[in-house]
């Protein structure tokens, strides 16, 4: 992941030469970006990366996309179109560079259909919950903590049904990859809840050794941030600054104690 500063109002367009790369718009510590470093780093395609500050987003980005959210990748040859949402966005690169490195989901057209059910179940069954445990002003909202754990026992079930070590198979696919980033962040969770909180090891056996062989893949190291950091931007952003270029100026350290295990 490009370790640039984050362009905000009042900047230019970045100049890009014509090397034919696709350009993605991103954010160092957003999840829904990270579903496309992910898929592009695993087909090995060749990108730019320009981060955007979302707190004070450039002028011209809203030419790139109206919603002005990221990721958003522009494809050049194309009239320079720029697509956007984290879906259908990964759902492109693994459709155009369908010849590049290995195919990501199933070629079966159900189990293909059954891992896209499992990508939107996830957004509700999972990060819904997650967030709202994250960003809660006022307590806990009642409920999340369990839904949470009930979201993430549909994968924990669905994982142990399949017999394989990634829900791809032998290796990650696109399902693993797009619900990844929230599952890097789980860790975060004791932001919210205290030292006390940590997964359970026998309900959720199959998730925690998935999450350690993730951790080992290539295109996850590549945009992988550790709890440490991602706890610091956390810390900005309940303080309301955003400082989305904390980790310019501090070397990336080791991840500290696993909570998850």
């Amino acid at each position: 992941m490009s370790s640039g500063k984050h362009l905000a109002k009042g900047s230019t367009p970045p100049v890009l030469g014509k090397d034919g790369k696709l350009r993605l718009y991103s954010m160092r510590f957003c999840p829904y970006a990270q579903r496309v470093h992910l898929i592009l780093d695993a087909k090995n395609v060749p990108y730019h990366t320009i981060n955007i500050n979302l707190s004070e987003k450039p002028e011209w980005y809203f030419d790139k996309n109206p919603l002005g959210k990221v990721p958003a990748l522009e494809v050049p040859g194309k009239d320079n179109i720029t697509l956007y949402e984290s879906l259908v966005v990964a759902d492109f690169i693994e459709e155009a560079y369908s010849e590049r490195q290995r195919k990501l989901y199933p070629s079966d057209p159900f189990k293909k259909a059954q891992d896209r059910i499992l990508i939107e179940r996830f957004n509700g069954a999972v990060i819904s919950p997650y967030y709202r445990i994250l960003f809660a002003s006022d307590g806990i909202p009642p409920g999340a903590i369990t839904e949470f754990g009930t979201g993430l026992d549909i994968f924990e079930t669905e994982l142990k049904n399949r017999g394989t070590p990634y829900y791809g198979g032998t290796q990650p696919g696109m399902l693993d990859y797009m619900i990844w980033p929230w599952c890097e962040r789980v860790d975060l969770l004791k932001f919210a809840l205290g030292d006390k909180y940590e997964l359970d090891k026998q309900r959720f056996g199959k998730l925690l050794q998935w999450r350690d062989l993730m951790e080992k893949d290539d295109a996850v190291r590549k945009s992988f941030l550790s709890t440490e950091n991602h706890t610091k931007f956390l810390q900005s952003r309940k303080a309301g600054e955003n400082n989305y270029d904390i980790l310019l100026n501090n070397a990336k350290k080791p991840r500290l104690l696993n909570y998850l295990r």
